[in-house]
């Protein structure tokens, strides 16, 4: 193969502006525990009908480790920035899309794929896109996401990750398994680096009209009158219903290859407690103090519970959602939606690919509550936990489906594990909040199962 040839002297002049300090400084930036070294331009494609690019960045840290960010950009005359609403170069994008266009740029090339779906939702090709608004969605931190019109929302994936994205491959096929409770893929994009693996550029999808999501539904339940409280409980118990629905889908196909649904095999088993062993270990390195002695006391109790993992024959592995938590659903007029399956941010792609108990899912969301209703009471003045996560534990296991004892000790154990990393991320992030899940770890330890309420 021939070498490729570089971006022309000109893009690289406007691509000083995205320096080291400038990517650091970005809320989507994933290495801000590593010192950059130095950015330079991997490559670089125009969008038809102006100055606006996709940009490819190589960010070096000092430890001499790679990485590749998207930045969509215009050029100015003091270098590259960043797109502003109204400028026109999302709604490029989507055409592009529609159209199922392909852009070259020096040392690879962008794929624009529509799905069949998308002329449902844009109903007259990508000329219907012209008209639309373009509003920038605020606060997101790994990604860039742009509402167009009233009907789509395009997701900029900032760090190009080598491989198949778990959130466009999942979203796909439950489009084309007709699965009503999550938004509709219109089309994703595609870089292709002459040399390496492809990764996923943006992802274009149905904009789902709620009024927030459920974790601030909830909370907003609790902190109103003690009718609130009821609820909430019922609306957990629909979120129940709607987990079963989504785990039913994601296995609804197991012929095909990336979506088994089958027995987990011993290996699996061993890695999953592997995996729970290893969230307590970086729990206990976390902490100091008296935090650190409370761990280590709880410690013993947590890995004989942790144990049932690898034990727990019969246990099913297929695709989940991967990061499930209140967030993660928006409020409809009818019930909820789910979105994001990216999968937890600091998991590898073939991590957040590979098949996985549903019960992690579940004890996702276990933990979710907990902290809505700590947080409901604490922050809102809402009730004291106790006098309705009792219930609400119990609505969404009801809902989700009789679990069977190995299942309940299974889902207690991914729970207990969720509130390991819980603490990490407490120890570094709000140590203030080192008490929920190190009060949680004890509570858990000290039930047999996880359907018995705990107060």
């Amino acid at each position: 193969m021939a070498p490729s040839r570089s971006p022309d002297p000109r893009l690289h002049r406007l691509a000083e502006s995205l320096s080291a300090r400038w990517l650091a400084g970005q809320r989507w930036f994933r290495g801000k525990s590593r010192p950059l070294d130095r950015v330079e331009l991997l490559d670089a494609a125009r969008l038809p009908g102006g100055e606006a690019w996709l940009v490819v960045l190589t960010a070096t840290d000092t430890n001499g480790v790679e990485s590749r960010y998207l930045v969509p950009a215009v050029a100015g005359e003091s270098g590259f920035r960043e797109p502003r609403d109204e400028e026109g170069v999302w709604r490029a994008i989507v055409s592009l899309i529609a159209s199922g266009a392909a852009l070259r740029g020096a040392r690879g090339s962008f794929a624009f794929e529509p799905t069949a779906a998308l002329t449902q939702l844009i109903g007259g090709g990508g000329d219907a896109v012209a008209g639309v608004t373009e509003r920038r969605v605020q606060g997101e931190q790994s990604n860039t996401s742009v509402i167009l019109g009233d009907r789509l929302i395009l997701k900029i994936y900032r760090h190009l990750e080598p491989g198949a994205n778990p959130e466009v491959e999942v979203n796909s096929f439950l489009t084309a398994v007709a699965f009503s409770d999550a938004p509709v893929l219109g089309g994703w994009v595609t870089y292709r680096p002459d040399v390496g693996e492809s990764c996923a550029a943006a992802m274009l999808q149905q904009l789902v009209p709620s009024d927030g999501d459920a974790w601030g539904w909830v909370l907003d339940r609790l902190a109103g009158p003690k009718a609130g409280q009821a609820a909430a409980v019922s609306g957990v118990a629909q979120i129940g219903h709607l987990t079963a629905r989504l785990h039913a889908a994601l296995a609804s196909r197991p012929e095909l290859p990336a979506f088994p649904s089958r027995p987990a095999s011993r290996a699996e088993r061993a890695e999953w407690h592997s995996s729970a062993e290893r969230q307590l270990e970086e729990a206990l390195g976390a902490v100091d103090g008296e935090a650190r002695q409370r761990l280590l006391t709880m410690a013993p109790g947590i890995r004989d519970r942790l144990g049932v993992i690898a034990s727990a024959e019969g246990a099913r592995a297929s695709r989940i959602h991967g990061d499930y938590h209140l967030g993660q659903l928006l409020r409809t007029s009818t019930g909820f939606t789910v979105i994001d399956f990216e999968g937890e941010p600091a998991r590898s792609l073939v991590e957040r690919r590979a098949p996985a108990s549903p019960l992690r899912d579940v004890a996702g969301m276990l933990r979710s509550l907990d902290y809505a209703g700590h947080v409901a009471h604490r922050d809102r003045g809402g009730p004291p936990p106790g006098s309705w996560l009792p219930d609400a534990r119990v609505a969404l296991l009801s809902a989700y489906g009789d679990l069977s004892p190995t299942d309940e000790r299974l889902c207690a154990a991914f729970e207990i594990e969720k509130a390991c990393y819980e603490v990490r991320y407490e120890a570094n992030n709000r140590p203030d909040w080192l008490w929920l899940p190190l009060t949680a770890l004890e509570r858990l330890i000290a039930n047999e199962v996880v359907r018995r309420p705990i107060s």
